[in-house]
This record gives structure tokens, sequence and C-alpha cells, in this order.
């Protein structure tokens, strides 16, 4: 059987956000100077590289500050999508992590085959991060 059908699209189930947004990410010093100088209101919820913190009293913050939830269709929105964090914009790395966290984008095929969904995968996120080398 030939595989020549790439996974689902995004559909901003809003899995990834809301598993990852209350802790563990973090910013490199470059996204944090870009965010100073042309979104400041980013970076009061910046302590220490880590994301997300409450500005208040710098704990971390249940839910990233940039998600909502469109009731209506029942899917989630950033408002800072094109400048998201680098650890946000490389999700996902991995068809493992894709399929521990829920992904929708998955498809039967992909998880029959999932060296080959790797690669598909790969594909996929080529202009949003690096490719992932090595064991997946």
């Amino acid at each position: 059987m030939r595989y020549n059908k790439r996974m689902k699209d995004c559909n901003s189930c809003g899995k990834c956000c809301v598993k990852y947004s209350d802790g563990g990410l973090s910013a490199t010093d470059q996204e944090v100077d870009f965010w100073e100088a042309f979104r400041p209101e980013i970076t009061p919820y910046i302590n220490a590289g880590e994301i997300w913190m409450d500005p208040e009293n710098g704990q971390q913050l249940k839910r990233c500050p940039w998600l909502s939830q469109d009731s209506v269709n029942n899917k989630y929105l950033c408002s800072i999508y094109n400048d998201r964090p680098d650890d946000c914009m490389h999700y996902p790395v991995t068809v493992t992590q894709m399929v521990e966290d829920e992904c929708q984008m998955l498809e039967v095929r992909d998880l029959r085959n999932p060296d080959q969904a790797q690669r598909d995968l790969d594909k996929l996120m080529i202009d949003s991060r690096p490719p992932v080398l090595g064991n997946h």
C-alpha cells in the first residue's frame, strides 16, 4: 500500500497550547530582545527566560495569556501567533509527542507507519523548525 497523503492540517483544537502553556516553556535572549523592541506587551510575562509568568507575583500562569477560545467554533486562537516563541513555533516535533498529546492532526495511517508520518511532519514543519535528526 502506497502512503501518499499527509496528516491533517491543524484544526486549532488547542490541546498543545493548553498542555504546554503552564510551565516548561522558555524564550531565548533573541526572542526577549525582539519582544522588548517590537512587542513590549509580552515582556511582563517573562521572568529569567521562563515564559507566561504572572507579572504581579512572578508565579507561573495556568494558561498562556495570549490564548483564547472561540466559543462559537470551539477553536483556540493565539493573539501573538506571528511573534510566538520558538517553543510554540517548533511544536509538534515528533509523531510520538503528537500521540502522547492526542493531537488531532494524526490519521490512522500515520499511526500505522510512524516513520513515514515523521517524514511528513518534518516536511510540514520545514518553515517552522529545524528537522528532527536521529530517533523519533
